[in-house]
């Protein structure tokens, strides 16, 4: 008995390696090409004066950083396209172990909050990082933090 019983433990982790190999190339032969190429660097320096800053803090956030700039290629007719384009996050913060990109509000670009205005300013964010949990929209004249989820089907 002690030598199937030995031979029936390894037939076990055998089967749940194997498994566990399949799901794991599974999965990364169906993720999406550019699931994991945008990563944020460490971004500008946080001011302690800002009132965009000051008032996430005050509704329980920390700010990890501040203005980050993503260069984004873009081709014509397989020519490049000047220099491109570049996004700006505003700030990435936390909060309960949850990332949130930030965007300030701008005088000159007022939101316009309907389903329709948001995803066209903001979804774009949601889609480049995959690894945020949200888009905060933080105005800080009315003293307002609005957090955008967008929820997205496979």
């Amino acid at each position: 008995m002690d030598k199937y019983g030995d031979w029936f433990i390894m037939a076990l982790a055998g089967a749940l390696l194997l498994i566990w190999s399949y799901r794991s190339f599974y999965r990364w032969l169906h993720a999406p090409v550019n699931m994991n190429r945008i990563t944020l660097g460490k971004g500008g320096a946080i001011s302690d004066q800002d009132e965009n800053v000051q008032l996430l803090e005050r509704s329980g956030y920390e700010v990890l950083s501040a203005k980050h700039v993503v260069p984004i290629p873009v081709e014509l007719d397989g020519a490049p396209l000047g220099t491109g384009a570049r996004m700006y996050i505003d700030y990435v913060a936390t909060k309960d172990e949850l990332t949130y990109v930030v965007k300030t509000a701008r005088d000159r670009k007022p939101m316009d909050w309907t389903a329709s205005g948001v995803r066209d300013r903001l979804l774009v964010y949601a889609l480049l990082l995959h690894d945020c949990s949200g888009i905060l929209y933080v105005d800080a004249k009315e003293g307002t933090i609005r957090k955008v989820v967008f929820h997205l089907s496979d």
